[in-house]
């Protein structure tokens, strides 16, 4: 084992960690003063939901040995055999239990962003249920095809820090949870303003900051790749960020604090499966072409009609989307070539996960969603919903009048 590549992944996982209550922050402020709390319970008490389940059985279904290239057996189930060296554990350079804890805050995170589709109209029970069926069913297969030596790592699918993992299975599932659970009361006639853009601009730096642990932390060494990843994160986001203002002031006259912010998720979004593939330039290519697709996607949204409250599908589905073609395009390094770089089997490759991962996790969270409001319910009731669900699910407020 390497000390500084131990000492490198403890930051990048506890960096990651921070994200989840970022995400809280930057959802919050995006909704109404009534649904702050609720909407930041959710991200908070995921940490807690997510972690133990991931202890529990979750890492043991991706990462434990291959079966069929569909899920992971049950080697390390109640994280039997997962020690403080590397013994069992997919690298040699940290101990498997930094490996496993790392894994888990990414777990932590995915159910996360999709709270933003549903945000101000789900019950906290339902909630709760869904997501613990969501992270076995959906996330774990996914982890394994993709991470755990599953399917499509067999069929050379690139994805270097969650792209088809974290951004399109969640945004996957907030799109069908828009199905499911239908549109916020008021929806289209009554206008639902962000309460506190400090705080979501706030929380929108969280991520951009914890992204490096994100994504440089997936090079899982302190190592070239690692500082390539970080550069590489940082760029697109910059990027995407400056294009995503653009867009705004070529559509409606004005930049605003909201769109810079949404446009910096949306650069990270879509570099995340390719940080370790691309070098410096292409990044800023990927970057500002999140900017405009995801500002485009958030669009299409009110063109279709569907609520998804915080932009989940635009952001993370159209991100994530690009970022994973975007990687059959321009990956040149690690031993990775897109068909920019010679190697147009990759694209092919690419587009082939994505349709994969679109599918299967749209399909699952749908039947999850239908199976969990016919048994203990989802939505919120009408006269919930007027009251806000900091009262009518927490019995609190966020501010005192």
């Amino acid at each position: 084992m390497n000390a500084a590549d131990t000492a490198f992944i403890i930051v990048c996982a506890a960096l990651v960690m921070f994200m989840t209550p970022g995400l809280g922050l930057f959802y919050g402020g995006m909704v109404r003063s009534k649904n702050v709390l609720a909407t930041i319970m959710q991200s908070f008490i995921i940490v807690g939901l997510v972690s133990v389940l991931w202890a529990v059985v979750g890492y043991t279904l991706a990462f434990g040995t291959d079966m069929g290239g569909v899920i992971g057996g049950l080697d390390f189930l109640f994280l039997g055999g997962v020690g403080m060296d590397a013994t069992g554990g997919p690298v040699e350079n940290i101990p498997h239990l930094l490996f496993m804890i790392f894994q888990c805050m990414f777990a932590v995170i995915t159910p996360a962003l999709i709270t933003g589709a549903f945000a101000e109209r789900m019950k906290f029970g339902g909630f709760l249920v869904f997501t613990t069926l969501w992270l076995l069913v959906v996330y774990c297969p996914m982890a394994h095809w993709v991470w755990g030596k599953g399917w499509m790592a067999e069929m050379g699918a690139l994805d270097f820090a969650g792209g088809a993992v974290v951004h399109m299975s969640s945004a996957a599932a907030a799109l069908a949870a828009t199905v499911v659970l239908g549109k916020r009361k008021g929806h289209g006639s009554t206008p639902f303003i962000p309460h506190n853009l400090p705080m979501t601009v706030l929380g929108a730096a969280i991520l951009w900051f914890g992204w490096f642990g994100f994504n440089a932390g997936s090079a899982l060494a302190a190592d070239g790749f690692a500082v390539n990843a970080f550069v590489t994160t940082h760029l697109a986001a910059a990027a995407a960020a400056l294009a995503w203002i653009l867009m705004e002031k070529l559509h409606s006259g004005k930049a605003t604090t909201l769109g810079a912010a949404s446009g910096a998720v949306a650069g990270l979004v879509a570099i995340t499966p390719a940080a370790g593939f691309v070098t410096a330039m292409p990044a800023i290519l990927i970057g500002l072409g999140g900017g405009v697709f995801c500002f485009l996607g958030v669009l299409m949204k009110g063109k279709l009609g569907y609520d998804d409250s915080l932009d989940v599908v635009g952001v993370h589905g159209v991100g994530g989307t690009w970022g994973a073609i975007a990687t059959g395009l321009f990956a040149s390094i690690n031993k990775a070539s897109g068909l920019f770089y010679g190697n147009p089997s990759q694209l092919w490759i690419q587009l082939a996960s994505v349709a994969a991962t679109w599918a299967f996790c749209f399909i699952a969270s749908l039947v999850l969603f239908k199976l969990v409001d016919a048994t203990v319910g989802l939505r919120a009731t009408p006269e919930e919903e007027d009251r806000g669900l900091d009262i009518s699910q927490h019995n609190e407020t966020g501010y005192q009048a």
